[in-house]
């Protein structure tokens, strides 16, 4: 395996979690995957382009769940084809977004054809965005949110997928096989899920935020200020903004809660001044911060980032008891342009294996949607 990278998005905790921590990270990624179960059901599928009429860019929710067409002279791929021989697999994904001990055991299951994976980093979607459309390298994978889905298949990005290839889905959560961002997962196999909350250093703040009759608040309290972040990610932040406001539509396209939410912003920015980062994952466990925006994922990560001797405990985290929250998932795509589409579908399966993807769990922080994963499980793997 061969390693690009660009500015780091999320540091690796340098080794598999151990059992304590990866049980004590349990208690933040099943509640997630309880919340997406609630909120991404799964339903019918929604309006493609007319007949005859150019597709248009639709907002996928869950009460508009949307089927992308599949453009002429762009159909899946044959079934039953063998793996390219002697090829360099190329993904393009997040920094430390992978267990590299996946990416070998890929290699080694498919060492006879002679495979090699190579990974190029990016730091946000419109980096990633502009260099697949505009690539030198045919990247073969991509891992996109699920919001940017429609600009991929519209642009004429990625490949419609061969079910045949992938039988591995079935591991997934049932939401997972007809999501409601892409109907019968024609494009899109589901990767990790997670939730956005508030992390925060109990024993530097005293109070408990989650008591809060709204914990929101607490990024515009100005006893905080200039101790505090919220997410480098504008989506995050407005969508944020407008649960705190009190609107659970946070797709609206509605101007008034709009520009309220901006008001809101410019009001944050005045009394608190926080910082604008991606890691907290670091921030927090290492005292440059003392609450934060944040990724579910990142404070399973924080926990092996603490100093030596530090209680573990000390890193807290809040979401809405009752689900109502902002709850995301990333996805895996087959680029059109990658040369190597066989390989490309057996690496989608191969991350959908549940062993491969516990393994891969225990180093990036995120949880797959796989069934088998729970706090039981864990304990009987050993972990």
């Amino acid at each position: 395996m061969t390693n690009s990278t660009g500015e780091n998005r999320r540091s690796p905790t340098g080794a598999r979690l151990s059992r304590r921590r990866l049980l004590q990270a349990s208690a933040l990624a099943v509640p997630g995957a309880i919340a997406l179960s609630a909120c991404a059901r799964p339903t019918s599928a929604g309006a493609g382009s007319a007949s005859g009429s150019a597709p248009s860019l639709q907002l996928a929710s869950p009460t508009n769940p949307v089927k992308w067409p599949i453009a002429a002279g762009n159909e899946p791929i044959a079934a039953g084809l063998e793996p390219e021989r002697n090829a360099t697999l190329r993904l393009y994904n997040y920094a430390d977004y992978l267990n590299p001990e996946v990416v070998t055991s890929f290699e080694a299951k498919y060492a006879e054809y002679g495979v090699k994976v190579e990974i190029s980093t990016f730091n946000d979607t419109p980096e990633a965005l502009t260099k697949i459309r505009n690539a030198g390298t045919p990247f073969d994978i991509y891992f996109p949110s699920y919001d940017a889905i429609g600009k991929l298949v519209l642009g004429g990005l990625v490949r419609p997928l061969q079910h045949s290839y992938i039988s591995n889905i079935s591991n997934a959560y049932p939401e997972f096989q007809n999501p409601f961002y892409d109907v019968d997962w024609q494009y899109t196999v589901p990767y990790v899920l997670y939730t956005t909350g508030i992390g925060w250093r109990a024993d530097r703040i005293s109070e408990d935020i989650g008591a809060r009759a709204n914990p929101y608040d607490v990024l515009w309290d100005p006893q905080y200020r200039e101790h505090l972040a919220v997410l480098d990610d504008y989506r995050e932040v407005i969508e944020m903004t407008l649960l705190r406001n009190g609107s659970t539509e946070v797709n609206t396209g509605d101007d008034a809660l709009l520009n309220a939410a901006r008001d809101a912003m410019l009001e944050m920015n005045k009394l608190t001044q926080p910082r604008v980062t991606i890691t907290g994952y670091t921030d927090l466990p290492e005292g440059r911060l003392d609450l934060s925006q944040a990724w579910s994922g990142d404070l399973i990560t924080a926990l092996g980032y603490l100093p030596e001797g530090v209680d573990p405990s000390v890193l807290r985290y809040w979401f809405p008891s009752d689900g109502k929250g902002l709850v995301n998932n990333d996805t895996m795509v087959v680029l059109k342009g990658g040369e190597n589409p066989v390989l490309a579908h057996l690496f989608l399966d191969h991350l959908l294996d549940a062993k491969t993807a516990l393994t891969n769990f225990t180093f990036t922080g995120y949880q797959p949607p796989q069934v088998s994963i729970t706090p039981s499980s864990l304990v009987s793997e050993g972990l």
